[in-house]
């Protein structure tokens, strides 16, 4: 428990100082946000607008992490860092670099699109490669590696589905996840506070796994989990930066986090879906993105077959911009959709451990 309040307190200070920096660092720099001319016409006022604010979160969330293990050095119980935890560090990192190289095409060509769709999506699929192989090895004292080769939900379940198997729908979560914290990332504020509300639903599930794990004692619904106490560090370190960039990010949003920021933060919801063996909640958890994707998804495919639109504009905080939402009025509601899912998601994982009459 000192180790999350730790890393959540030292990532929330120095993102909530750093990025103020980062703002006259940016500006100076001329590194503002291009602003598509298809997008909603309110949107125009926001061109310029320092971006790549992810920098900080990802720094931030890094140095609040080891900062929380540094400390455990000097005391009695020294806390190395785990492998699960530096897998999905990593994950967040790379994923991270890769929208950095997105976001500095953007503002050094002067365009809305930076990296091209097959170069990005590149990016992304070697990082979660390395991500999927490294995950299934170092196996701790009983065992148990970060991850498994099965699906999960609460837990593994089913048979493994092999090495390359798992390495697909590894890749398919978190291409699939990154890109949807990069959709919802539309309007000030909304993509920090939709997955600050699933980072804080991992600290709980770390702990309860904690408190619950098998190698403390066995029985009916303990939980095979490598370093549950230490992802729940991870998330409590990317969480505090998350919430210190969000003060700068909030409407009307002083800087935006950028492809830098969305891409690291779906990588590392990805990554604690995996090593907490929870990857089928996560639709649940995170779904306020999995809501923004689809709705992509139904207007494309829609106008594809038909030439016709389902939403006035996609994605689906745009539709209802257009419809004469105020921005703030969308970035709350959805906010305590966000909430209400991650409500639903933790309820769904205390649920197996109520009381069966």
């Amino acid at each position: 428990m000192r180790n999350i309040l730790i890393a959540a307190v030292v990532s929330l200070l120095l993102s909530m100082a750093g990025t103020p920096l980062a703002i006259r660092l940016f500006s100076r720099r001329g590194i503002g946000q291009n602003i598509r001319e298809e997008g909603p016409s309110g949107h125009y006022d926001k061109r310029g607008t320092p971006t790549m604010g992810g920098t900080v979160i990802v720094i931030a969330a890094l140095i609040g992490y080891f900062s929380a293990h540094l400390m455990t050095f000097f005391s009695a119980t020294t806390e190395p860092p785990t492998v699960s935890a530096l897998l999905v560090l990593f994950l967040m990192t790379g994923l991270g670099l890769v929208g950095f190289l997105d976001d500095f095409i953007k503002i050094y060509k002067q365009r809305s699109l930076g990296l091209r769709s097959g170069a990005k999506a590149l990016g992304q699929l070697v990082v979660g490669a390395v991500f999927a192989v490294l995950c299934v090895q170092f196996p701790n004292a009983y065992d148990i590696t970060p991850a498994e080769t099965r699906l999960s939900f609460l837990r593994d379940f089913g048979p493994s589905i092999g090495l390359v198997g798992f390495t697909i729908w590894v890749l398919f979560i978190i291409v699939g996840f990154s890109n949807a914290v990069n959709l919802t990332d539309g309007l000030d504020g909304l993509a920090s506070g939709a997955t600050g509300v699933v980072l804080a639903s991992y600290v709980l599930i770390g702990n309860w796994q904690l408190r619950n794990s098998c190698t403390a004692a066995l029985g009916p619904n303990c939980y095979v989990v490598r370093d549950p106490l230490d992802l729940a560090v991870v998330a409590a370190a990317v969480l505090g930066a998350l919430v210190g960039f969000l003060w700068w990010n909030a409407p009307p949003a002083k800087i935006f986090m950028g492809d830098t920021g969305s891409l690291a933060l779906g990588g590392v919801i990805a990554g604690l879906a995996f090593t907490t063996r929870t990857q089928l909640l996560l639709v649940i958890l995170a779904g306020l993105p999995v809501v923004i994707t689809a709705s992509v998804m139904i207007q494309v495919g829609f106008f594809k077959m038909t030439g016709k639109r389902v939403f006035r504009m996609a994605p689906l905080q745009h539709h209802f911009e257009l419809k004469g939402w105020a921005e703030t009025t969308i970035v709350v509601r959805f906010w305590l959709i966000a909430a209400l899912c991650a409500a639903s998601a933790l309820g769904l994982f205390y649920l197996e451990w109520m009381p069966k009459q």
